[in-house]
């Protein structure tokens, strides 16, 4: 995670079950070495968990664990989640039940 990055994460910081994540960017150019135009690019579903909340409060106040930690990759659903645009950088909050997987690499 770079320094600017660090920095922003440590201004937004997710409550309860909340998930900031930074897109990863999508590819420009085929494995062929080929263009793509921008129109056809496909949306970036994979992301970097840049920030995370304490977790759900349970009915006695205790927060359950979260699954994902920062810096894990994670894949997104194609819709849903808030915008967030910060310092020219640009952001997204999920759920983590919304969070599709946790990628091992």
């Amino acid at each position: 995670m770079s320094g600017a990055v660090a920095g922003i994460a440590k201004k937004i910081v997710p409550l309860f079950d909340r998930v900031l994540v930074q897109r990863i960017a999508a590819e420009t150019k085929s494995k062929g070495g080929i263009l793509i135009p921008e129109k056809a690019q496909s949306k970036g579903l994979e992301a970097t968990v840049v920030a995370i909340g304490p977790g759900v409060r349970t009915e006695s106040g205790a927060h359950l664990p979260m699954a994902v930690a920062v810096g894990d990759r994670v894949l997104l659903p194609e819709f849903g989640g808030a915008k967030v645009e910060m310092e020219g950088a640009e952001f997204h909050l999920f759920r983590e039940a919304d969070i599709v997987a946790k990628i091992n690499q």
